[in-house]
């Protein structure tokens, strides 16, 4: 027979408060609570349960390892109370959340459109602003809270900020149908680097790494045109301008809707990897680490 319940959503919240701030009055502060009856209420939760969770010191409380284990149990159901909350809200009509999420050019163009569009399905009372910037600008948004999440290039480590693997990526060769390259299976880079070339601005993570593998193989680039999307260098390359790497996933749907050549990279370093980037996870939003787990697939 399944035992009743020994705590109830305050309690957990009280004690999840405290967890966090490592001391009794600043946990009861935030809720806002009186310290005499936070105090009576976590001593009445610990006697339930037969466990201490604090130990008590003169700087504050550190948890057990009763607490620990409680805590982890408390935040996911806190989590999901929360979620069941806001889901209601939204069929209601009372409340929309309304999150920012910043990505690179390659993100947007990979990756990314399949997994937010699954989120959005599945949760019908949150709206998305997706924001397309170079990765050193999603970083800065995110520190500076401007974005909830961020998606970057996974060269970049973004100090003081958290940066998860989202997925990966192989970079491809896009031609015309009619260039000298269009009827071969693949292609080393060095060789690649004697063909008119088309690609992103300056500033553009992608970019800037095939530019810097280029100066580090001592090899020149010449770039004929820079456009700002990659269906912008699609019609470029159409129309004869060059050839230009582009994910390879990104290549297949501009090879099928176009006519376009898609030629593989022959190099190890073709395979690219993106990062979800974000701030420490205990501040974030229910639906913002919602969203993050949505996106990196982890599972807290």
């Amino acid at each position: 027979m399944t035992k009743p319940l020994r705590f109830d959503l305050n309690d957990l919240r009280l004690f999840a408060a405290v967890a966090a701030a490592g001391s009794l009055s600043k946990g009861a502060a935030s809720l806002p609570l009186a310290l005499s009856a936070a105090s009576a209420r976590l001593r009445q939760l610990e006697h339930r349960l037969g466990l201490s969770l604090f130990v008590r010191h003169a700087t504050g409380v550190r948890l057990t390892s009763a607490g620990e284990v409680l805590l982890e149990h408390a935040r996911r159901l806190l989590r999901s109370a929360q979620d069941a909350q806001l889901a209601m809200d939204g069929l209601s009509g009372e409340q929309r959340v309304a999150l920012r999420l910043y990505a690179n050019t390659t993100a947007n163009s990979t990756i990314l459109p399949g997994a937010l569009g699954r989120f959005l399905a599945e949760h019908g009372y949150v709206d998305v602003t997706l924001v397309e910037r170079p990765s050193r600008e999603v970083i800065a948004a995110v520190a500076a809270g401007e974005a909830d999440l961020g998606v970057i290039d996974g060269d970049y480590e973004p100090p003081g900020l958290l940066a998860l693997p989202i997925g990966r990526y192989r970079l491809a060769v896009l031609a015309s149908p009619r260039h000298p390259l269009a009827d071969r299976a693949s292609i080393s880079f060095r060789e690649l680097a004697s063909h008119d070339l088309v690609g992103l601005p300056d500033g553009s993570s992608m970019q800037g790494f095939v530019e810097k593998l280029a100066r580090l193989s001592g090899l020149d680039l010449h770039m004929r045109a820079r456009a700002p999307s990659f269906a912008a260098i699609a019609r470029l390359v159409a129309g004869g301008a060059g050839v230009a790497v582009v994910p390879e996933a990104t290549g297949q749907g501009y090879r099928d809707a176009m006519g376009l050549a898609l030629v593989a990279l022959s190099d190890d370093w073709a395979e690219r990897e993106l990062k979800l980037c974000l701030r420490q996870w205990e501040t974030l939003p229910t639906m913002v680490r919602a969203l993050a787990e949505a996106l990196s697939g982890i599972a807290r």
